[in-house]
């Protein structure tokens, strides 16, 4: 099956880094993305067609845009960065990538914002990227780390929930 090619845009398509985005696919993939301006369902779109990839733009201050991607099947697998204020992820179905040790892994969990857990999680397990706080007083958080294994081991040793993995850059 054809790979298939996908820009999501969120924003108005008049900007400057929206012809970058669809020019820089252009580049890459040697074709026109398919736009999709609506919200988008990555595990729907992963299902019909596995050799989908979706170049999903990241902006400045943007907080919470991986959540989707908990439970979809699909893993970031690389970024190109468009601008200072965008950055594209590159989506493909989990079953399209394989392991990387040499990349730093995005690890998503939900954490007790405790000093304990703090001085377990430091820079050499793990640096956070991204926290949303939830209502019932526990974070949403994106990681950063090399070692999946140690990541998950603190976070069990301090009472925090492993959500996944959601990519490796």
């Amino acid at each position: 099956m054809r790979e298939t090619v996908i820009l999501y845009w969120p924003n108005k398509t008049d900007d400057a880094d929206y012809q970058l985005a669809r020019k820089t696919i252009n580049t890459i993939t040697g074709a026109m993305p398919d736009i999709v301006l609506e919200d988008i369902d990555i595990s729907e779109i992963m299902q019909k067609n596995p050799n989908t990839v979706i170049y999903y733009p990241v902006f400045c201050n943007s907080t919470g845009w991986w959540g989707e991607l908990l439970g979809a099947d699909a893993i970031v697998a690389d970024k190109v960065i468009i601008s200072p204020e965008c950055q594209l992820m590159v989506i493909v179905s989990k079953d399209n990538i394989t392991e990387d040790s040499k990349k730093k892994h995005l690890l998503a969990a939900e954490i007790h914002p405790t000093s304990g857990f703090f001085k377990k999680m430091d820079s050499s397990v793990a640096t956070i990227s991204d926290m949303l706080a939830t209502d019932v007083g526990t974070i949403l958080a994106l990681f950063t780390g090399n070692n999946q294994a140690k990541f998950i081991k603190v976070l069990e040793n301090t009472g925090n929930l492993y959500l996944g993995c959601i990519g490796q850059l």
